[in-house]
C-alpha cells in the first residue's frame, strides 16, 4: 500500500455500536443456516432423496435415521474430494502469483493509504478452461463427471477452507496496526467473526477478499458446471439437452463478464466497506459454486429438452436482463473515471461527489441489481416447473439484493445527508421502477 502516513489506530478503529443480520443472534444463526441450507439442496434435491424436494412424510423419517448413524456423518467426508478442492485453492494462488497482470490501486482507505490488486482474474480463467479442455480432450467427458460423483465431499471440503479462513483472519485481526471495518468491531466475537473484522488481510502482496471474491469460487462454479454437463452427455450418449445448453451459456457469460472486468469490484461495497470474515469467505467458497450450480446439476440427472420456442424465449429474458445489468454498470463505471459519453444528467453534494440522475440510474437507484434478478429468473427457467427448488436462487437473490439495497441507502444517507434526501427525491424507486 502506498499513500499518506496512518493515523493513530484509535482514531482510525471506533467500537462498533450497531449491528446488522439482528446482531450475534442473527449471525449466529446464518453461520450454521449457510452450511444447512447447502447441504439441504443436495439432500432435498438429488437423485438419492426420492423426490425434488422429497414427500414430507418420508423426508423427516429418512433424515433422523440418516444424522443417528455415525456412517452419515462420515460419509461427509470425501479424501478425494478434499485434496482436489485444496489443490484447486493452491493452484489458484499460485496463478495469481505467475500470470501476469495490471496493479490497480483501489479506493482510498481511512487511514489515507490504496490497497493495492493484481488484475489476473481472467487469466486464471482461461489457464484453468485450457487445463480442463485438455483433459477432457484426453480422457473423455466421462473423467470429468467427478464433482457429480463427489458433491458432498466438495460442500465439505469449501466448508471447512471458509471456516479455517474465518477463524484465522479473525485471530489475525487483533494485531498491532490492523485496520479495521467499521462493522466489524463490536467486540462481540460471534457476530465479530461473521461480519468480518479485518477490512483488508494481506499475504504479501496478495489482498485476501479481492482474491477469494473472484478465483477459487467463481471460477470453479464455471467447472462444475461443466462437470454437470460432462454427467447428463455420458448419460445421454454423448449430448446434453438444450436446458444443459441455456445454463451452460448463461451462467459461463455471467461469470465470463465478472472476471474480465474484476477491477469493477474495486468500488462494491465487500472491498471498500465489509471486513474479511466467515460471511464473506463461505459466501465466496462455499455458497457460490455450490448453490449457484444447482441447476446444472439438477439437469445432470433430470434432462430436460425444450424445442425452440421456449429455448427462445428464456434467451430473450437472459439477454434483457444482461443488457440491463452491464449498460447500468457501463454508465457507471465511466462517469465515475471522469466520463459522460451520454451526457446524462447529475446532482452535485455540497461534499462535491456527483450522483447520476438519467439514463439507467435515473430510472432506480440500482438497475443493475433489476439486470441481475432477470438473468436468475432465467437461469432457472429451463429446467422447467417440475420443481420448485431450482428457483431458490431467484429468491435468495431476491432477498439479498434488496438486502443490500437497504444497507447501501444506509450508508449514503450517512454520507451524503440532507443530499440524500434530495437524491432519493429525484430517484425514488429503489430497484425495480414503478414498483420497488
Amino acid at each position: 500500500m502506498s499513500g499518506a502516513t496512518a493515523k493513530p489506530p484509535a482514531s482510525l478503529n471506533p467500537r462498533t455500536t450497531t449491528y446488522e443480520f439482528l446482531g450475534p443472534p442473527g449471525a449466529f444463526a446464518v453461520t450454521f443456516g449457510v452450511p444447512f441450507l447447502t447441504y439441504a439442496l443436495y439432500f432435498g434435491c438429488s437423485e438419492i432423496s426420492g423426490g425434488c424436494p422429497p414427500p414430507l412424510s418420508t423426508l423427516y423419517p429418512s433424515l433422523v435415521q440418516a444424522v443417528s448413524d455415525p456412517d452419515w456423518w462420515a460419509n461427509l467426508w470425501d479424501s478425494k474430494a478434499f485434496t482436489i478442492y485444496y489443490g484447486w485453492y493452491a493452484f489458484c494462488i499460485v496463478a495469481w502469483a505467475i500470470l501476469p497482470g495490471d496493479w490497480v490501486k483501489g479506493s482510498q482507505l481511512r487511514n489515507g493509504q490504496y490497497q493495492q490488486y493484481k488484475i489476473n482474474a481472467f487469466s486464471t480463467c482461461l489457464l484453468a478452461m485450457g487445463l480442463t479442455s485438455g483433459y477432457i480432450l484426453r480422457f473423455g467427458i466421462q473423467s470429468f463427471t467427478f464433482f457429480y460423483d463427489h458433491w458432498v465431499g466438495f460442500i465439505s471440503a469449501a466448508l471447512s477452507m471458509s471456516v479455517l479462513q474465518g477463524l484465522l483472519w479473525y485471530a489475525l485481526s487483533f494485531q498491532k496496526n490492523k485496520l479495521l471495518a467499521l462493522g466489524g468491531n463490536s467486540g462481540n466475537p460471534v457476530y465479530d467473526f461473521y461480519i468480518g473484522r479485518e477490512l483488508n488481510p494481506t499475504v504479501g502482496s496478495l489482498d485476501v477478499k479481492s482474491f477469494n471474491e473472484l478465483r477459487p469460487g467463481l471460477i470453479l462454479w464455471l467447472l462444475i458446471d461443466i462437470s454437470m454437463a460432462c454427467e447428463q452427455a455420458t448419460r445421454l450418449g454423448g449430448r446434453i439437452t438444450d436446458s444443459m445448453g441455456l445454463v451452460l451459456f448463461f451462467q459461463i457469460l455471467y461469470i465470463i463478464d465478472a472476471l474480465y472486468n474484476e477491477p469493477a469490484i474495486l468500488t462494491t461495497m465487500d472491498i471498500t466497506s465489509d471486513g474479511f470474515g466467515f460471511m464473506l469467505a463461505v459466501g465466496d467458497l462455499l455458497w457460490v459454486p455450490c448453490v449457484y450450480s444447482l441447476q446444472a446439476r439438477y439437469l445432470a440427472f433430470r434432462p430436460k429438452d425444450l424445442g425452440y420456442t421456449w429455448s427462445a424465449a428464456i434467451l430473450g429474458v437472459n439477454f434483457i436482463g444482461y443488457w440491463i445489468f452491464r449498460s447500468a454498470n457501463n454508465e457507471k463505471n465511466e462517469f465515475r473515471n471522469g466520463r459522460n459519453p451520454k451526457n446524462l444528467k447529475y446532482m452535485t453534494t455540497e461534499k462535491g461527489s456527483k450522483l447520476l440522475t438519467s439514463g439507467w440510474w435515473g430510472a432506480s437507484r440500482h438497475p443493475n441489481y433489476l439486470g441481475d434478478l432477470l438473468m436468475a429468473l432465467a437461469w432457472s427457467l429451463p429446467t422447467g416447473f417440475e420443481t420448485p427448488v431450482t428457483y431458490f436462487y431467484v429468491v435468495y437473490f431476491a432477498v439479498l439484493l434488496i438486502h443490500r439495497q437497504r444497507r447501501d441507502d444506509e450508508a449514503c444517507e450517512k454520507k451524503y445527508g440532507k443530499d440524500w434526501h434530495r437524491y432519493m427525491e429525484l430517484v425514488p424507486y429503489r430497484i425495480v421502477p414503478y414498483i420497488y
